[in-house]
């Protein structure tokens, strides 16, 4: 039995969500590969090398993987995957984008956002927003699997993998990069985040949310905000915590002026302490906060900012 992770990285580092996945991949069992797709420079495969428990890295660079389009990364994986009884990657947007292909080209029912892995064929995923788990098992020869970053520890480093390199020629068509425009911050990333501060609808506008971005500053923390804040335009889509959005789960989760809809609490309810800011003292996200306050989020915040600055 062996598992082959795609690994998710930007061209220069590998992404967290890479390592939480090799936890997953080890809890399975087997040995594991990891497949790196793109024109992913040789530092990104000895940081993937070095990852405890990893036996093999495997560098697939092609033409047409340069800017990690799905279809044609799907086509490069299915090239090796009969060699693997097991395909994971992070159930970011990613792996969401990727590895349905990839099942589909299998002909294989994909199993996606793992929580906890029970056996080699059975595991662990929320339904209904998170408000269920269901236990699946599989009977698929090869089992593609997005894994729930947020539910498993990271991976140490510590091996000593070997690398290999491999050629990817088939062009792809179909679809073509045109442009990347990605938003970029000196705060820590939203899903790797250790303190996350996030806003909701209730701050009505776009030139309010600053007040966030003063707090979440002070506590280096990164910054989120529920769909509706998302939707009315106050921040962009990247930035959206939830069942549509990222799932996230710091040591510390501020919630300033967020009601608490399933949606929005299937993102973030596995929050090691969860700390919630409304003036509706009904709202639901104070059952689940291990700490409320009610009170005007226009008064509180700058307050709080304050005497956290001092």
């Amino acid at each position: 039995m062996t598992v082959l992770i795609v690994a998710e990285h930007d061209g220069v580092t590998l992404k967290a969500a890479t390592y939480n996945t090799v936890t997953a991949a080890q809890q399975i069992g087997g040995d594991i590969h990891i497949a790196l797709l793109g024109h992913a420079p040789q530092a990104v495969a000895e940081q993937a090398a070095k990852i405890a428990g990893v036996s093999q890295v495997i560098s697939i660079k092609g033409q047409s993987l340069q800017h990690a389009l799905a279809e044609p990364m799907s086509k490069a994986i299915l090239t090796i995957s009969k060699s693997y009884s097991h395909i994971l990657a992070p159930a970011s947007t990613f792996g969401k984008n990727l590895l349905p292909r990839v099942a589909a080209l299998l002909d294989v029912m994909q199993i996606s956002d793992v929580i906890k892995v029970h056996a080699a064929d059975t595991f662990d995923r929320p339904i209904y927003a998170g408000n269920a788990i269901i236990t699946v098992k599989s009977h698929d020869p090869i089992k593609v699997i997005t894994v729930r970053p947020t539910a498993f520890e990271k991976a140490s480093d510590g091996g000593a993998a070997q690398i290999q390199e491999q050629e990817f020629a088939e062009a792809y068509n179909k679809s073509e990069f045109v442009t990347l425009e990605a938003s970029k911050s000196d705060r820590p990333e939203l899903t790797s985040a250790r303190i996350v501060v996030s806003g909701g609808r209730a701050l009505a506008s776009k030139e309010n949310f600053k007040i966030i971005e003063e707090l979440a500053d002070v506590l280096k923390a990164g910054i989120g905000a529920s769909r509706a804040a998302v939707d009315a335009g106050y921040v962009p889509n990247d930035y959206q915590v939830g069942q549509t959005g990222k799932v996230v789960a710091p040591e510390l989760y501020i919630a300033i002026g967020i009601s608490g809809a399933i949606q929005h609490l299937a993102g973030m309810k596995d929050s090691k302490t969860i700390i919630a800011i409304n003036k509706d003292e009904d709202a639901p996200i104070f059952q689940i906060a291990d700490f409320g306050l009610v009170g005007d989020l226009f008064e509180v915040v700058p307050q709080l900012t304050q005497a956290l600055k001092g």
